[in-house]
């Protein structure tokens, strides 16, 4: 029964990628709202990290952040159908690259595509892939039908190359040395093992220093990937290879990848993944703040 459920809802997902995308967006408003008012417990999280990083800005304001985010993540959400489904050349016309030329350096050296979590993450994935065969970590999920939708969507465009974070750094090493881009996500709280803190936003923050070793392991190029959502589509933005990376130390190059991120968050801070418990794991003897 619960197979059935879960094929009748893809089916009705699918039928939603025939959606034009502006009326996408207006049912992406209209879940995010929703979403919004009834869920309490990832409201929480949001205002909560909203505080924690934004302590100046009045409540009012951070409130009416928080909204726009939700909204934002909702829209993004549902644009999910049109990666599983919409024709290439569509997603071609709503998936807009620049910097393209930065994934595959002239000099041949590997590359480490740096993704902070901002809602159009899976745009740019989808629409990276396109251009060659890279690799990606892959979260497994709880649910067999949508962990197939959502595996074989990572891999609709060439033969991504997917690891699960118990595969550890070295097989990751070897794929990127024979060639392929390695689709890096940073900034999510997996807990105290393998992460050190550093400040985000001026709070201690739980980071894994996989970026600093994965670059002195393999002399890669740091090449940051930026998504906007926009009303019609997004624009990725792929930037020009990070200077002077690494430096002193692992410690340090965390701290600057973070301080890269809080750059960019400013940019756009309704789109950065609010709901994420960002500082759930605190250093010892520091309070809990969710």
């Amino acid at each position: 029964m619960k197979h059935l459920l879960s094929h009748l809802a893809v089916a009705f997902l699918w039928l939603l990628h025939w959606l034009p995308i502006g009326a996408l967006r207006a049912c992406g408003r209209g879940l995010g709202r929703f979403f919004y008012a009834v869920g309490r417990e990832r409201r929480k999280v949001t205002l909560t990290n909203l505080a924690l990083c934004f302590p100046d800005m009045p409540s009012v304001e951070r409130e009416q952040l928080a909204r726009r985010h939700v909204i934002a993540f909702a829209c993004a959400a549902l644009d999910r159908v049109l990666l599983w489904w919409a024709p290439k050349s569509r997603l071609e016309r709503l998936i807009r690259v620049t910097g393209r030329e930065y994934l595959f350096p002239a000099d041949g050296r590997p590359v480490v595509v740096l993704s902070p979590h901002f809602v159009g993450l899976d745009a740019a994935a989808t629409r990276i892939s396109m251009f060659g065969v890279g690799c990606s970590v892959y979260s497994r999920q709880k649910n067999p039908v949508f962990d197939r939708l959502m595996f074989e969507g990572r891999r609709r465009f060439s033969e991504t190359i997917l690891f699960s974070r118990q595969d550890g750094l070295r097989k990751i090493v070897k794929t990127m040395k024979e060639g392929h881009p390695f689709y890096y996500l940073p900034d999510m709280d997996f807990g105290p093992k393998e992460s050190i803190f550093v400040p985000f936003f001026g709070v201690s923050a739980a980071t894994i220093p996989a970026l600093s070793r994965l670059v002195r392991l393999t002399n890669a190029h740091v090449v940051p990937c930026i998504a906007h959502l926009l009303d019609d589509g997004y624009e990725i933005e792929i930037q020009p290879p990070w200077d002077n990376f690494p430096g002193e130390s692992v410690e340090a190059d965390t701290a600057a990848m973070n301080r890269y991120i809080e750059s960019q968050v400013l940019r756009m801070p309704e789109q950065y993944f609010w709901l994420h418990k960002r500082f759930k794991t605190r250093p010892p003897g520091e309070q809990r703040f969710y």
